[in-house]
């Protein structure tokens, strides 16, 4: 293959001939502008319509469409995104009628429309009336359905077909990404010569891959059937005139330009056919895959007696290329997604046939009625394998199909014995404002929709249950009100889906007059397909005056920031911080009739590209948390709801830290009622000089790619993983291979389990399904290894075959949010990992050394790409990856330092780690000596040595009377330590004052500089509420921290509070626990003892949190003990 030389990201866009790497949503940009350059040609004076409405798999489309506006513009081409997918496509339906009118400045208007399965279904009513009017001569429409067949982004597993039938559309179905451009121009052309509109069915598998494509306008010549029928819209026109030409002529036409241009077609034949495929669109792929996994070339199925046929327009069936397939065969196995479309129309063509001659027809059913192919869900190459082995077994088998099948047994039961339940699950970004808009008042509840918020329904302490379709939002509660005595509900409502058709549901509910609270999520993006613009002119003060003239009495709009627009607001309309939101929702449950709460945010991914952007201003603070004061309680966690908050595991348990790479400076995190917050201005983050690098780095041996080489990058949604299979895909187009991609995203993009699949191969025949199948990974790259040791990603591996490079960073899942104590099972995923890869994995802590190189983790995925290439694990030339990266245009510079020094870890790890870390931090105590010796020191300092041995005292008398009764044992000693230790030094103000002593070196430790170190604290003379104190609170806690001796007498001004009284007491009180528990110890109760010893360490917090977890301890405590008196 050639590549053009000295490529441009326009390249997609310029190129008039030659191979491309496109990607599904590019190649449906390109596609009309190769239409236009046909039409040129044909003397055609044609221009093109787009309209429709963003949906997974085609979230990204607009996006791109105003990306390439200036090369559509020189093909004639307009894009005008509909308000909703139903008004969509009433435009384009009106493109159609231009050459109707006078005036017209073009011959037709070629047009597509495009949305997502759902939008499809309420479309259908203008679907129907468009269609049956036909097309422009010169015209023609392609309906590009967004199908979800593996719900991956959706609240419906969706196949389109049956509404396209129901609506009389021709319906095609391409298998990868060159057959949306051709099935895209072949679409038009059926389009005009019918007259019918024409389906185009897009599934992730093609939309979200990327593949070579030949963008030679001319590399199909698309043939006419004859003279050319008179089947074009016009008016006026009859309706029942109009039904005759659609169900008979129309058709007609379809199926005899179907036959004309072969779009369905013998694949692979044989001589002497038994067994016959029937395939279409990805099933099609899959079924090549599973064919090759059994090792079944094409001599192989012409020894056999193997045909397979593949369909391009799978509905209307063309009925002489399939029955001339049919003949001689025994039996035809259908393999298609979803409901069978192709299998009823076969077995329709052939009832009629002799029984003696008529081949059995099997898909979603075998020959007895028993299931055989699924319809719900996806199809897989194995799952194919599987069936295709069993069909043909009755007459062939070789070594190799019953070698993969029982490879195939083997994986399956080994899978079945790895742990599973730690999973990643789609969340709220760092600094969402669903994090505080989709709180509710205790005793409330909510209801969902579609958007972002939808993930609500996932987090518990949300209490939003149920959802609705996109604009009904709020409408199933008029059928709830008579029957219930609930009398109030909130419902959310997101500003896209309430300008797309949410306005009408609340128009509903103010003629039903219920009780409900619709809260409006402004976030001036259409943050959950990319942070598209909302489709037309949208503000606050538009949506508080559009529902008060609906009728909605009670207006109130909730910010983050002051609201400089309150002046625009309609009369009576309350203004509120984001931090009044519980108060405001309980007064809103109790107004009568319809209220709306419009809550005002900039979405925090938007937030975070206007930043990079210099289109919105960046705060010059960054939170940061002392970890020597932080208890680890998690009321940060609890309160903000954000990702951003991250566990470290120090010598005093787990504490709390930013991820600054995660953090979008929303701040609510601050709320959390605790001291170790403060903000620090104008931070800027560590990172290693590369000057200090020493050493030549060696040119790897790089492995073979004349076999499919297949690459599975797993990782966390919104941390640049989609990026690394770009960057892999491009430098396999640079160095001249053979490349398909896939990118399984979907609502993952948010904070959920990513996969991208990249296969490449010198031979590009030899690429068949863009899913890598089972066993069929050479190379593991774990950008997290949570979504790595998965049962999808485990399946892709092979002992003997696949490679594994692994970032071990522990990256918890954001449910982590609301269980501080959420367990990291490191060991049984990397064992997992591990024995599925024959041992051949590289574990790494490629997050920690990254971003500690480069101060952003964001290094970390192209530093593994970096490492695997050193090591030769990659087939790619380092000059065709520093080319993709430069291609790819963003963090150029940054990127090439991040895959140089993954370069730099696999020649000399241990220089790297120096580098990243040059002052490490002391190692946690390994032993049981260790740990009572740091608690000695810690204690000495908080109070005295006589102090320290006091504890000392207790913890010996514990290991005394543990060892006489285990030897060995010192489970019980260790809880003693911990918990006593953790009681006798409670953080009162002058132990916080003290120690805030060490923050510089915290400080240090993560950024070069910094201006102001900014503490936030709640003094209990000031209440609840948290405020900014300036540098001088630091000079004051210096002074503080030398008045400790003042603690406990009748001079200590903090003494007499309540908590600390509590914290005296409890000291006490755990003394004479322990004092019982070693009285009384005896070996069958040594492990109970042991659990009560601990029952101080969930003592955590300050005030409030404090005092709750005070009582519920005290509460286990006490049923513990009763056990023990039992």
């Amino acid at each position: 293959m050639s590549v053009t030389p000295n490529l441009t990201l326009d390249h997609k866009y310029t190129a008039r001939s030659g191979l491309v790497l496109l990607s599904g949503i590019q190649a449906l940009v390109r596609l009309p502008m190769l239409q236009r350059a046909r039409d040129k040609a044909a003397g055609i004076n044609s221009a093109g319509f787009i309209s429709g409405y963003r949906g997974s798999p085609l979230g990204g489309l607009d996006k791109e469409l105003w990306r390439a506006e200036k090369f559509l513009k020189q093909a004639d081409t307009v894009f005008r995104p509909g308000l909703n997918e139903d008004l969509a496509a009433a435009a384009i339906w009106g493109s159609q009628q231009v050459t109707l009118f006078e005036g017209a400045l073009v011959d037709g208007v070629f047009a597509l429309w495009y949305g997502k399965g759902p939008g499809l279904d309420r479309s259908v009513d203008v679907f129907k009336h468009a269609n049956s009017a036909g097309t422009a001569r010169h015209g023609g429409v392609l309906v590009v359905a967004g199908d979800d067949h593996g719900c991956k982004s959706s609240t419906l597993a969706h196949q389109s077909e049956q509404v396209l039938m129901a609506a009389q559309m021709p319906v095609l179905n391409p298998a990868n990404v060159q057959e949306l451009v051709d099935y895209g121009l072949l679409g038009w052309a059926l389009s005009r010569w019918s007259g019918l509109w024409v389906g185009l069915k897009a599934i992730t598998e093609t939309v979200e891959s990327s593949g070579l494509v030949d963008v030679d306008p001319w590399r199909l010549a698309i043939l006419t059937p004859g003279q050319r029928p008179d089947l074009a819209i016009r008016w006026p026109d009859r309706f029942l005139e109009q039904e005759m030409r659609l169900m008979g002529p129309k058709i007609e036409a379809a199926l005899a330009f179907a036959r004309a241009n072969h779009l369905d077609r013998v694949v692979v034949d044989s001589p002497q056919p038994r067994f016959g495929i029937v395939t279409t669109g990805k099933a099609h792929l899959d079924v090549l895959q599973a064919l090759d996994d059994l090792g079944i070339d094409l001599d192989y199925a012409a020894r056999m007696g193997l045909k397979v046929y593949k369909v391009g327009m799978s509905w209307p069936l063309e009925a002489d290329g399939i029955r001339a397939f049919a003949e001689r065969l025994d039996e035809i196995l259908v393999v298609e997604e979803k409901r069978p479309v192709i299998e009823d129309q076969l077995k329709a063509q052939l009832y009629n046939w002799r029984e003696d001659v008529r081949p059995r027809v099997v898909g979603k059913q075998d020959q007895d009625g028993a299931p055989l192919l699924p319809s719900h869900g996806e199809l897989t190459p194995a799952m194919i394998a599987r069936i295709i082995a069993a069909r043909i077994g009755r007459f062939y088998t070789s070594l190799g199909i019953r070698e993969r099948l029982a490879w195939l047994d083997a994986k399956e039961a080994a899978l079945q014995a790895v742990p599973q339940g730690f999973a990643r699950v789609p969340y709220f970004c760092a600094g969402c404002p669903h994090n505080s808009s989709t709180n509710v008042p205790d005793g409330s509840r909510a209801a969902a929709g579609i958007g972002c918020h939808y993930m609500a329904t996932w987090m518990p302490e949300r209490r939003t249950e149920t959802f609705t379709h996109m604009g009904g939002e709020g409408a199933p509660w008029i059928g709830q009100t008579p029957f219930t005595t609930t009398q109030h509900i909130f419902q959310n409502l997101g500003d896209g889906t309430y300008y797309h058709s949410g306005l009408l549901a609340i128009r509903a509910c103010v003629a039903a007059n219920v009780n409900i609270t619709y809260k409006i999520l402004y976030n001036d993006a259409v943050a959950m397909t990319g942070g598209q613009p909302v489709d037309g002119p949208l503000s606050v003060p538009a949506i508080a005056a559009q529902v008060r003239a609906e009728g909605v009495t009670r207006i109130a709009v909730v910010s983050d920031r002051s609201i400089a627009y309150a002046d625009q607001l309609p009369p009576g309309t309350s203004t509120h911080h984001r931090d009044d939101m519980d108060a405001l929702q309980r007064s809103l449950r109790e107004h009568p009739g319809v209220s709306v709460l419009i809550y005002d945010q900039t979405c925090a991914a938007e937030k975070r590209r206007r930043r990079k952007r210099g289109l919105m201003d960046d705060p010059p603070e960054r939170v940061f948390i002392n970890q020597a004061v932080c208890e680890g309680c998690g009321d940060c966690g609890e309160v903000s709801n954000c990702v951003a908050v991250v566990p470290v595991e120090t010598e005093f348990g787990r504490k709390r830290a930013i991820d600054q790479s995660a953090c979008n400076k929303d701040f609510s995190c601050l709320k959390g009622f605790c001291p170790s917050f403060v903000t620090v201005t104008n931070a800027t983050p560590k990172r290693a000089a590369a000057a200090d690098w020493a050493g030549d780095l060696p040119s790897p041996t790089l492995p073979d790619s004349r076999q499919p080489f297949g690459i599975i990058v797993t990782g966390i949604g919104g941390t640049g993983v989609v990026t690394v299979a770009q960057v892999l895909g491009m430098a396999a187009h640079l160095d001249g291979k053979a490349v398909t991609a896939l990118d399984q995203t979907g609502l993952a993009q948010k904070n959920g389990a990513v996969v991208s699949h990249v296969r490449l191969c010198d031979d590009p025949a030899r690429l068949h399904a863009v899913r890598i199948a089972d066993g069929g990974a050479n190379l593991l790259l774990a950008c997290d290894m949570v979504v790595a040791a998965g049962f999808d990603t485990l399946a892709k591996l092979k002992a003997g075959r696949t490679a594994a490079i692994i970032n071990d960073h522990q990256t918890m899942p954001a449910s982590f949010t609301h269980a501080p104590d959420l367990a990291y099972p490191a060991g049984s995923m990397h064992d997992a990992i591990n024995n599925a890869v024959g041992g051949a994995g590289h574990f790494i802590d490629a997050g920690r050394i990254a971003t500690r190189l480069l101060g952003d983790a964001l290094a970390t995925n192209l530093f593994l790409v970096g490492l695997a290439w050193q090591k030769g694990l990659i087939p790619l030339s380092e000059e065709a990856i520093d080319g993709a990266i430069a291609l790819n245009g963003a963090m150029v510079e940054f990127n090439r330092a991040a895959f140089l020094w993954g370069r730099r870890a696999a020649h000399d790890r241990k220089q790297v780690e120096a580098l990243a870390d040059p002052h490490p931090a002391p190692a946690l105590s390994q032993n049981l000596d260790e740990l009572i010796a740091a608690r000695m020191v810690h204690l000495t300092a908080w109070g005295d040595q006589a102090w320290a041995a006091r504890y000392r005292t207790w913890v010996e008398r514990a290991r005394a009377a543990e060892t006489d009764l285990a030897p060995g044992s010192t489970r019980l000693t260790e809880a003693v330590a911990r918990s006593l230790a953790k009681l006798m030094s409670y953080k009162d103000e002058y132990e916080v004052a003290r120690l805030y002593g060490g923050l510089d070196d915290q400080l240090k430790a993560q950024f070069e500089s910094w201006d102001k170190v900014l503490p936030h604290l709640a003094p209990p003379w000031l209440g609840t509420r948290k405020y900014k104190f300036g540098p001088w609170m630091l000079t004051l806690f210096e002074g503080l921290k030398h008045l400790k001796s003042l603690r406990g007498t009748w001079l200590d001004p903090f003494g007499y509070s309540a908590e600390r009284r509590l914290e005296r007491a409890l000291i006490d009180e755990y003394q004479r626990v322990l004092d019982d528990l070693l009285s009384n110890l005896t070996a069958d109760k040594l492990d109970l003892a042991t659990e009560i010893a601990r029952q101080p360490l969930a003592m955590r917090g300050f005030g409030h949190v404090k005092a709750a977890n005070v009582a519920k301890a005290r509460t286990e405590t006490e049923r513990l003990m009763s056990v023990w008196k039992g």
